[in-house]
């Protein structure tokens, strides 16, 4: 009976000891190599190639061939939001894009992620300043998010971009179409405001408006300035005066002559 019970127990040890350490192998080379299906970031080419595929591919290229790529491969992990430009908008700011520096192409491609994962549904209830990827330091590089109702809009100093749609939104990973490059301040400035016109002074050299002259009519004559005022007034007897004067010269100047014939006939 002994025997048979001991026979039994080898039989089982038997059976069973080459499944654990197979199990115990599997274990062990499952820390020592982990499985591709774990948690490791996904190479760039999936999600550029998503980009790529839902009309973003301009934007998605011209991330592969910059330093920009490894900047959000490195977040990835922890979390990133990236918002697309759409090929429309990408070709309307290339003539921009081609006069920058290569850091402030790799700036404003970084300044399209932020390194927090955010759900359409978080930024459609969230409004406020938001960081991105190209934030660094005294380096602001960041933009407002506004949402009125369903839409949800990116706000900087210098364009209002609105979100189109949804690339994908699948945690660690959320990308957004856009309809607008999204332009920092610390790249770009605003059109100066124009200065107001100064106002016009009032003095004697100012220009006055064309049209038509009219005369003003004549001040109507004072009575004191008036010649109507008859005989006795001053101005009559002014002129009586002069007439009188210019009479008694004239007969004075006949008188002369003759008296002088009158006493030379005397003397004779």
């Amino acid at each position: 009976m002994k025997l048979k019970n001991a026979a039994t127990v080898v039989i089982f040890l038997a059976v069973i000891f080459p499944h654990c350490s197979s199990e115990s192998q599997k274990i062990k080379i499952g820390k020592i190599e982990p499985s591709p299906k774990g948690d490791a970031p996904a190479p760039a080419i999936s999600f550029t190639s998503v980009m790529s595929a839902h009309g973003c591919k301009n934007f998605a290229d011209t991330l592969l061939s910059s330093p920009a790529e490894k900047t959000f491969m490195d977040n990835l992990q922890g979390g990133v939001t990236i918002f697309c430009p759409t090929d429309d908008a990408m070709k309307a700011f290339a003539p921009k894009f081609k006069n920058l520096t290569t850091e402030g192409k790799q700036s404003v491609l970084e300044y399209h992620g932020v390194p927090v994962y955010n759900s359409l549904s978080s930024l459609r209830t969230s409004n406020g300043l938001m960081n991105t990827l190209a934030t660094d330091g005294a380096n602001n590089y960041d933009f407002v998010v506004q949402n009125d109702g369903q839409d949800v809009t990116l706000r900087t100093k210098i364009v209002n971009a609105r979100i189109t749609g949804t690339v994908i939104d699948k945690e660690p990973l959320a990308i957004f179409s856009i309809d607008t490059v999204l332009e920092p301040t610390e790249l770009f400035k605003g059109a100066p405001t124009p200065a107001p016109a100064p106002a016009p002074e009032a003095d004697a050299e100012s220009p006055k408006p064309a049209g038509k002259k009219h005369k003003s009519p004549p001040a109507p004559a004072s009575p004191a300035d008036s010649p109507a005022d008859g005989p006795t007034g001053k101005v009559a007897d002014s002129k009586a005066d002069d007439k009188n004067g210019g009479f008694r010269y004239n007969a004075g100047a006949l008188l002369v002559p003759v008296f002088l014939v009158w006493f030379g006939h005397l003397l004779l």
